[in-house]
């Protein structure tokens, strides 16, 4: 779990990443890690449930509580760690105004093998997109607006046990 000696495992930046930095940080050298899972998100031009009404996304502007947001997200990587055999966990997320095509997100993981590399980064994912304090602001032809939390995203949280209740 997290230890003095252990390297940061949340950032949240207004800078891009770098993939490959990130994941040569993560292993660390480890010669244990036979496994890296790695989910990279992105902004996308069009919001999926309000495409039809607002038109392309032109931006969206991140916003968060610094100190509760990373505090968040540390909680995330220790359950991550109790229901998963896994090294290490990174997350980086990007706060500020991002572009369509932007990178927006990294979950990686480290573990002995891929199965529980890949699970708990999609477990962090999902517990990212419904319970990490950001607060997403599309601007479009149509205006600025807010983006609410979507059902499928609770849903997708609930498989793994947690039931939360924010759409």
């Amino acid at each position: 779990m997290n230890s003095s000696r252990q390297p940061p495992r949340v950032f949240i930046q207004n800078q891009d990443f770098d993939l490959s930095q990130e994941v040569i940080a993560l292993r660390a050298n480890d010669a244990r890690v036979g496994a890296v899972c790695t989910f990279v998100g992105t902004v996308r031009d069009r919001n999926k449930a309000d495409a039809a009404s607002s038109g392309p996304v032109m931006s969206m502007e991140l916003e968060h509580y610094p100190g509760m947001t990373e505090t968040a997200i540390e909680d995330m990587i220790d359950a991550a760690h109790r229901r998963f055999d896994i090294f290490g966990a990174r997350v980086i997320h990007r706060i500020g105004l991002l572009q369509p095509t932007d990178q927006i997100v990294l979950v990686a993981v480290t573990s002995a093998h891929r199965g529980e590399s890949f699970k708990a980064c999609e477990f962090l994912m999902d517990y990212l997109k419904t319970q990490a304090p950001f607060w997403k602001k599309e601007q479009t032809a149509a205006g600025a607006q807010w983006v609410d939390a979507r059902i499928s995203d609770d849903a997708a949280l609930a498989r793994w046990g947690v039931q939360v209740k924010n759409a």
